[in-house]
């Protein structure tokens, strides 16, 4: 056999060069990222697409499922907000995406219920440990509503937003006429208008409207927020009651009680009173004040000031 036969090595010298240029390239490229290179991070990470056209369009027909990704990241982003918010309450976390991600997924998919009627609720919790926004909140039902003018529901939650939230009853009871009009809208929605421009504010007529909701709708996730609401008027009618029964105590001793075994001896109080989710209310020594403790799962009550919008 001859040598020529023997020598099995590639006869093309344009292969050994291009090896040589790759990875001469390669360790540049190590080089520079060992002198502190780093990678390119978008300045809006959460928002990939934050237009609802461009996102149709590059959808190539599947908008709906775009959609449930966004409102997937929506559900996600939300959550880790308030869950941030909780750990780190000095801190309030920033929310500001939340409206831009929801407005995209109901531009991609109009007629996505959920994402109109909870995101409101998102958008409405309060500030810090929510968005505190429910001006967004209708701004987002009331695009539902152009997208589907016989969906009573959304006026309905729009009526919520403003009778809870912006305590505007005059809006609110035009809210809740507009949705007893529509087809198949439940009958005690007529008549409650009439009775949120009569008791707008009124404890009871906020328990009336949250006990029909709980008992109307057939979503979950709305039933456990009006039991949530329901829980914090019962809250405040405690809180009520205590402050009542703390002023009686100053009056009689000419100071506030020193803690709540004190005030519960003087009181006949069974122990530490714990609002409905369990957690004891709580008392200040200074002035005998009480009110409900930054731990529940009800804070913070729609009495205090906790609808104010977040400074921007």
């Amino acid at each position: 056999m001859s040598a020529a036969a023997l020598d099995l090595r590639p006869a093309n010298k344009w292969l050994y060069a291009a090896i040589a240029l790759l990875l001469a390239v390669s360790v540049t490229v190590q080089m520079v990222r060992d002198r502190g290179w780093a990678p390119f991070v978008p300045p809006n990470p959460t928002l990939w697409l934050n237009s609802g056209p461009l996102a149709g369009r590059l959808a190539l027909g599947f908008r709906n499922l775009v959609a449930d990704v966004y409102w997937m990241r929506a559900v996600v982003y939300y959550g880790g907000k308030r869950r941030a918010s909780a750990e780190t309450p000095a801190t309030p976390a920033d929310f500001a995406q939340l409206y831009p991600l929801l407005d995209l997924v109901t531009s991609l998919d109009p007629n996505f219920r959920v994402a109109y009627r909870f995101g409101a609720i998102f958008l409405t919790e309060a500030y810090p440990s929510g968005p505190g926004r429910p001006d967004l909140a209708i701004a987002l039902l009331q695009r539902g509503v152009e997208h589907d003018p016989a969906r009573w529901e959304y006026m309905e939650d729009i009526g919520f937003v403003y009778y809870w939230w912006l305590k505007d009853y005059h809006q609110a009871a035009a809210w809740f006429t507009r949705a007893g009009k529509q087809p198949g809208a439940p009958a005690w929605l007529a008549p409650l208008a009439a009775t949120t421009l009569a008791q707008g504010g009124d404890r009871g007529s906020s328990r009336f409207l949250w006990t029909q909701l709980l008992q109307t709708t057939d979503v979950e996730w709305l039933r456990r927020n009006a039991r949530i609401r329901l829980q914090q008027l019962d809250a405040m009618d405690t809180i009520e009651e205590l402050n009542h029964r703390a002023e009686r105590f100053i009056a009689r001793e000419r100071r506030p009680p020193r803690d709540w075994r004190e005030f519960g001896i003087a009181e006949g109080l069974r122990g530490i009173p714990l609002d409905p989710a369990g957690t004891p209310y709580q008392l200040d020594g200074s002035s005998g004040r009480v009110g409900l403790a930054r731990e529940s799962a009800l804070w913070p009550l729609p009495s205090e000031d906790s609808t104010a919008l977040p400074k921007s």
